[in-house]
């Protein structure tokens, strides 16, 4: 679990098919621990904490905008209902949550700063 998010940002980086994957498995392996995790938490509720969103919630759902700019980039779902519904259900709750709403990043100004990075990693040699 603790190589999620440097698998979330190894996914932009990644510059052959083969890290690319390889950053899909453990995003993969990642989510599906979260959801185990979620499953477990939530009690049936909406939030990790419960029925409000709690610590948790916010430290994850600060990464949402990442994900889905990701997504995009990739042109496949992380949060997917099949896989993942008690996330991919628990991160529209977040993000339509009068407290984050208004302060969510939008997908399309991260995708564009992601290209940003995404040329001037591809324009730094690997150490």
């Amino acid at each position: 679990m603790a190589e999620w998010l440097p698998s979330l940002f190894g996914l932009a980086k990644a510059q052959t098919e083969e890290a690319k994957a390889e950053a899909v498995e453990q995003l993969f392996a990642g989510l599906k621990f979260l959801e185990e995790a979620f499953e477990k938490l939530s009690k049936g509720k909406g939030f990790f904490g419960g029925d409000s969103i709690g610590y948790l919630d916010i430290a994850l759902g600060s990464l949402v905008g990442w994900v889905r700019a990701m997504e995009k980039l990739n042109g496949f779902n992380l949060l997917d209902e099949a896989k993942t519904p008690l996330l991919a259900g628990w991160a529209e709750r977040f993000c339509a949550h009068e407290a984050v709403k208004g302060v969510m990043p939008e997908t399309e100004k991260l995708v564009e700063f992601a290209k940003v990075l995404q040329a001037k990693w591809r324009s730094t040699p690997a150490n």
